[in-house]
């Protein structure tokens, strides 16, 4: 592939590909389906990095959680989130790095609005962004940070309900929920798993 030719010449060891999963372009920014990327915007600007064009089918940001800390590499992918698995491959490929390194960002229907969730591997709930992942990867057993956005009201389809943008009440918290995902990011990169699902799922 293209994107084999030039590999990063050197990455540093303690470092994490985060991508945040949604669809491309502006019609889709505010969806519940693009949680995800609204979460690697809000670390983005955490570190002070901007998002520019890569070499890959994706858009990256680069920076350090703090001096001497994990360097988080963010994505926002230039493909809709049905074949989302081919981008990060390539990502994983371009900084050779393994599925270990990799934090996916996604959308939760089975979790209430406002409620974070972290695992590793598992299956893909019916969720197509995590199913091409696992596939074009070869492996389920990467770090999801999973952002609830809960089931939609009465009869409404799941799949119109993941691409309208949040509701007026839930504009109002969103802000407070990106930045807890974010935290949540960053623990993991920071402290592993473990002692991020130990804050993350039981909050003090």
């Amino acid at each position: 592939m293209w994107w084999n030719r030039k590999k990063e010449p050197i990455v540093a060891e303690n470092t994490w590909l985060v991508v945040g999963l949604g669809n491309p372009g502006p019609a889709y920014a505010r969806n519940r389906h693009n949680v995800g990327q609204m979460v690697v915007d809000e670390l983005a600007g955490r570190i002070g990095a901007g998002f520019r064009k890569h070499k890959t089918p994706a858009l990256v940001a680069e920076g350090f959680t703090a001096a001497g800390g994990p360097k988080l590499i963010l994505a926002k992918l230039n493909s809709y989130m049905n074949v989302s698995g081919g981008p990060v491959a390539a990502l994983l490929t371009f900084y050779s790095l393994d599925a270990s390194r990799l934090i996916v960002v996604h959308d939760e229907l089975d979790i209430p609005f406002d409620t974070l969730k972290l695992k590793q591997g598992g299956g893909h709930g019916g969720h197509n962004g995590l199913r091409d992942i696992a596939k074009a990867t070869g492996t389920p057993d990467f770090v999801r940070v999973r952002v609830g956005i809960g089931r939609p009201p009465g009869r409404q389809d799941a799949a119109d309900f993941v691409l309208k943008d949040f509701a007026g009440t839930e504009r109002d918290v969103l802000p407070n929920l990106l930045s807890d995902a974010a935290d949540a990011v960053t623990l993991v990169a920071e402290s592993g798993l473990s002692a991020a699902q130990l804050k993350v799922h039981s909050p003090s």
